[in-house]
């Protein structure tokens, strides 16, 4: 009896590519895997609308959402536009109640626009935008995972994650949480699987975690 691979789509974080995915692996018999990839948002274009337009690369029904940091935020805008059979979202938020208090004060007062985006071509700079971390070591080795350098993309995904307004999330969904997070600290994060010791960038570094246990998470 032949049994239907199941569609996994992953989603990677803000400016990063499919790349930080290059190391999960799923059982080839059961699952098949599709990366996605960010692209430059029109101007103006909301957020909401941009997952929509998103939703035109997923090419199955029912297949399962896995997103990244802001990733997550944005299949879970997705599944708002699709019939998703599961969304994970990793290093990720569920409402906006979660953002930390650095977060919450930039939506109120903008000082995030403050931030210096223009210097996108500063690989290190553009590693912190993305990974939440100064990167001082092993910069090559992070530049592979970096894809779009664009001002405008950078103030776009900034300014949309500030002002996400979601208040209460789908009790399906999903949430794998690094213990050591810096950027979405973990005492604001509430029903997640916490990985010990994950940071941040865990989806690079614990790829042996989410091999052992992703199959077992989509199929509950």
């Amino acid at each position: 009896m032949n049994v239907s691979k199941i569609p996994v789509y992953f989603m990677p974080g803000m400016a990063a590519s499919s790349e930080i995915f290059k190391n999960i692996r799923l059982p080839e018999d059961r699952f098949e895997m599709h990366l996605l990839e960010w692209f430059i948002p029109e101007r103006g274009i909301t957020f909401d609308a941009y997952a929509a337009k998103m939703c035109s690369f997923i090419k199955h029904k029912n297949a399962v959402l896995i997103g990244v940091s802001l990733g997550g935020l944005l299949v879970q805008e997705m599944a708002k536009h699709m019939e998703a059979d599961k969304v994970i979202i990793i290093s990720s938020i569920k409402q906006k109640s979660e953002l930390p208090k650095r977060l919450l004060f930039a939506k109120y007062t903008s000082i995030h626009k403050l931030l210096p985006t223009g210097l996108v071509n500063n690989v290190e700079l553009l590693a912190k935008y993305a990974f939440g971390e100064m990167i001082t070591k092993r910069l090559e080795l992070y530049e592979e995972y970096l894809s779009i350098r664009d001002k405008y993309y950078l103030d776009w995904c900034i300014d949309n994650l500030v002002h996400w307004n979601q208040s209460s999330y789908d009790s399906r969904i999903v949430h794998i949480h690094g213990e050591k997070d810096a950027v979405f600290p973990i005492q604001y994060i509430e029903n997640c699987h916490i990985v010990p010791k994950g940071t941040h960038t865990m989806i690079i570094h614990r790829f042996k975690w989410f091999n052992e246990r992703l199959p077992t998470i989509i199929l509950e």
